[in-house]
């Protein structure tokens, strides 16, 4: 009987059943070794890339948010996201949509001014095509917002405080916190309108780390 193993041909004597059995024996090992080695090599090629993501820091008077931006999986939002991150687009907009158990929402233009009625409604003046993706929209998940159009992001972004699935493959995942979630929690947490805008604004600063 023939046994093919991870390129190692073994002949095995049917004649003798104990040396069969501690050859299988020994190719299993071998196997569970070289699995184990490939996880680990997975994990780390993972942290790998982590490590070498930009960063962006969301600055709020309740704290910072630290977001790990994520090209692979939709680079055209990553960019432009950092574009007006760097230009200073996003200084002084508000968090001006917060509902709990759901999301928190900024990065409108509109919301710089004292005229609550037009927030939510502004944007860059251009839009970007969807790169809906696998990632799930799970508690600290960084997507873009949009209108009906699946295709009209473009610079108002939310921060999902609880796992919204539903938006899976319907709004663009573009990032994830990985410091400040508490910050997130507080700012949902604020006094709003009957529109979800905090009474009280909490506005934003962005910087970038490449």
């Amino acid at each position: 009987m023939l046994l093919l193993g991870l390129g190692f041909l073994y002949v095995i004597q049917t004649t003798n059943q104990e040396q069969t059995e501690e050859i299988i024996e020994t190719v299993e090992e071998e196997i569970e070794v070289i699995e184990v080695e490939k996880q680990e090599d997975n994990k780390n090629q993972v942290q790998s890339n982590s490590m070498s993501n930009p960063k962006a820091i969301i600055e709020t008077k309740y704290g910072n948010i630290v977001i790990e931006l994520l090209p692979d999986v939709a680079p055209k939002h990553v960019e432009n996201f950092i574009k007006l991150s760097k230009d200073g687009f996003y200084d002084g907009t508000t968090f001006h949509r917060v509902i709990p158990g759901f999301m928190i929402q900024g990065g409108d233009p509109n919301s710089k001014d004292n005229d609550r009625s037009n927030d939510g409604m502004g944007g860059p003046g251009y839009a970007i095509n969807a790169e809906f993706n696998e990632i799930s929209h799970k508690r600290g998940i960084l997507s873009m917002a949009r209108s009906n159009d699946p295709n009209s992001a473009g610079s108002q972004f939310f921060i999902v405080v609880k796992d919204s699935t539903q938006l899976d493959r319907q709004y663009t995942v573009f990032g994830r916190v990985t410091e400040g979630m508490d910050v997130a929690d507080k700012i949902v947490s604020v006094e709003r309108d009957s529109r979800d805008n905090p009474l009280e604004k909490v506005e934003m600063k962005i910087k970038i780390v490449e």
